[in-house]
């Protein structure tokens, strides 16, 4: 459960974030290891926050 920074309330999670060159995070180097970021959305505000969830996490860092 994420909250708003803004305001508090429980953010709506697992939004996915696409463009047309595809958003992923990669750590820096030729091959490096990328995931794709997800999206929560304040239902409350409208304030939106990019997170990597903790599957994705392991995987970037180790």
């Amino acid at each position: 459960m994420r909250k708003c920074v803004r305001c508090g309330e429980e953010m709506e999670e697992d939004f996915v974030l696409t463009g047309g060159h595809g958003n992923v995070i990669r750590k820096k180097g030729l091959g490096g290891k990328a995931v794709c970021p997800k999206a929560a959305v304040c239902p409350k505000c409208g304030e939106v926050s990019v997170y990597v969830d903790d599957e994705q996490l392991k995987k970037l860092i180790n």
